[in-house]
């Protein structure tokens, strides 16, 4: 057990062409590595390391931009040194510890009680309140460097111009999944013409789903009528055995005007998902228990399931939950602040046209 307070970036190599290796190169050229040869060609070092970063871009998208960031903070803070003839090691020992904020204990005391379930056994909690204050500290250190490196980007102009394609891609994806996402979506809420529309694509057996409620409440608190919230089913069977029949329950839930209620009751108690729990869910919410049981053991939901499952799987969902603002994607258990700045920029979007 320990406490994990960032994750660590990954090293990756730029994407670019190999140099050939003729006459005409400058004198850098004769250091090319070649790794092999095959009919006399040379196969290099630079052509490997380009189909390596090509593999890792391919495979975690967010690669090139985290890559991107850390290159620009790393530029910005040479830039700084250099300005006041420093080493960036010293400039950051002497700029980030007024940045950082003392763990307080009863940081330590909440965070303990928050997560004390975690804790193994053979733990103490003398122990555990020494790796947790350990972990918090290591995390205000990251965060106050971050400060400065912020601050210090008003100093230094950044274009990023991989942002701005990246978000004008964004802007073009979006407008083309959103119809697919909103059509003949059965379970919502909000009015039919808010100006933001939130699809969820969600499975009663996932523990991250239960865990982005919070934010959806919160959601609901600010925001109102402006939002419509769709709701749909993305049941993982391969692992979540229980998730596809918990899917259809909410559908027959919904059949009898309580959808929302059914839904809160199979989040609530996600180890209950059995069948006969879903009937007992069913009665405890005050469903006609005989109308529930002929549409849960009849199937007469599975089409809706399986239809849900198409859409979702036809704009790329893969896991769950996906959300969508506006037909923009915001994967896995978003907090309130990310969700609440789409939907904000969606708002600003609609209000100055």
């Amino acid at each position: 057990w320990s406490l994990c307070c960032s994750g660590a970036l990954l090293a990756t190599w730029a994407l670019l062409p190999a140099k050939s290796s003729n006459a005409a190169d400058t004198p850098a050229a004769t250091t090319v590595k070649v790794l092999a040869t095959v009919g006399g060609q040379p196969v290099t070092l630079a052509e490997v390391e380009s189909k390596i970063a090509k593999f890792v871009i391919e495979r975690q998208p967010n690669m090139l931009e985290r890559m991107l960031d850390q290159a620009i903070e790393e530029k910005i803070l040479d830039l700084e040194a250099a300005a006041q003839k420093s080493t960036v090691e010293q400039l950051l020992a002497k700029e980030v510890p007024s940045r950082v904020k003392p763990v307080a204990e009863a940081e330590v005391e909440q965070f303990y009680e928050q997560n004390k379930a975690r804790v193994p056994p053979n733990v103490t909690k003398e122990q555990a309140f020494d790796q947790i204050r350990q972990g918090l500290g290591q995390q205000r250190q990251q965060e106050g460097r971050q400060a400065y490196i912020d601050g210090l980007k008003a100093k230094y102009t950044v274009t990023n111009r991989l942002a701005e394609e990246k978000a004008a891609a964004d802007i073009a994806k979006a407008k083309e999944i959103r119809p697919k996402i909103e059509a003949n979506a059965m379970t919502a809420r909000g009015p039919a013409d808010a100006v933001v529309t939130v699809v969820e694509f969600s499975d009663f057996q996932c523990p991250f789903c239960s865990r982005v409620l919070p934010t959806f409440e919160q959601v609901n608190k600010a925001y109102g009528d402006k939002i419509r919230f769709v709701f749909r089913q993305f049941p993982l069977e391969s692992i979540h055995p229980q998730a596809r029949k918990a899917a259809e329950a909410s559908l027959c839930a919904r059949d009898q005007g309580k959808f929302w209620e059914m839904h809160d009751a199979m989040f609530a108690d996600q180890a209950g998902l059995a069948v006969d729990k879903l009937k007992e869910k069913a009665a405890k919410i005050g469903l006609d228990a005989a109308q529930f049981a002929s549409c849960l053991d009849g199937g007469k939901a599975a089409a809706e399931v399986t239809a849900d499952l198409g859409v979702g799987q036809a704009v790329g969902v893969s896991g769950t939950p996906s959300t969508y603002v506006n037909g923009r994607m915001i994967d896995g258990a978003v907090d309130f602040a990310a969700m609440s700045k789409l939907i904000d920029e969606e708002l600003a979007k609609a209000k100055s046209k």
